[in-house]
């Protein structure tokens, strides 16, 4: 059976009120918890979608969602790639046993 690890890429965009421009920012979601914040200048969606192709991700599926009171649109781009069998652990985390709590008499 096949395990996977999941990221996820975020575009935002947004009405500046102060210029009336748009803003566009991108952010990684990484497997590991992470956020990187992305350059928008550098790369569009779809160059960073080819760029993590590459690393062995694969698009699993887009959200959008429109906000019109706050002139802002998100995307969202959610990734999986297989785990290396090295990293799959035999069994899941336990939870530790709940601590019994003693009252005060």
């Amino acid at each position: 059976m096949t395990r996977w690890e999941y990221a996820l890429l975020v575009r935002r965009r947004r009405l500046r009120p102060s210029t009336g421009g748009l803003e566009i920012t991108y952010a990684w979601y990484g497997p590991d918890g992470s956020i990187t914040e992305l350059d928008p200048r550098v790369k569009t969606a779809l160059a960073y979608l080819n760029e993590v192709g590459k690393l062995g991700w694969e698009l699993a599926s887009v959200s959008e969602e429109r906000m019109v009171h706050e002139a802002m649109e998100i995307h969202r781009y959610h990734l999986k790639r297989p785990l290396p069998r090295s990293s799959i652990p035999r069994q899941l985390p336990r939870n530790p046993a709940p601590r019994s709590r003693r009252s005060a008499s």
